[in-house]
């Protein structure tokens, strides 16, 4: 048996603050278990958010250290993303790309979630 990629896990400061930006992507999670919540994703992966102090629970040396998660979120139309960037800029998330047409040929743009990953939100021209 093959061991297969399943969870794509972010540790956060603030799982409400986290939620909502998540949300506003699209994504619904479950019941908060105590610092941690799960979102079932198209394609079978779920996203799993843990806050720092639940981590510690079993882990009590974690130390977070710099961000080098990077998630990208397909929009259905380069469109999409402009109007996905534009409600969570105005949300007042940080946009870190503004939306442009990358060479690969893609409508491309990058925001920060509240912890600072770089949240990539991307569609392809044609």
């Amino acid at each position: 048996m093959t061991a297969r990629l399943d969870v794509i896990g972010v540790v956060v400061a603030d799982l409400t603050a986290a939620q909502d930006f998540y949300r506003r992507l699209g994504v619904e999670f479950g019941t908060d278990l105590g610092g941690h919540v799960e979102a079932d994703l198209p394609g079978g992966f779920r996203l799993v958010l843990d806050t720092e102090d639940n981590i510690r629970s079993f882990h009590p040396e974690w130390q977070g250290g710099p961000g080098r998660i990077g998630l990208a979120f397909r929009c259905d139309s380069p469109a999409e993303v402009d109007a996905r960037y534009t409600e969570l800029t105005e949300a007042g998330y940080h946009g870190e790309l503004k939306p442009f047409d990358a060479p690969w040929g893609q409508r491309y743009a990058t925001v920060q979630d509240p912890d600072g990953n770089g949240v990539d939100l991307y569609a392809p021209l044609s």
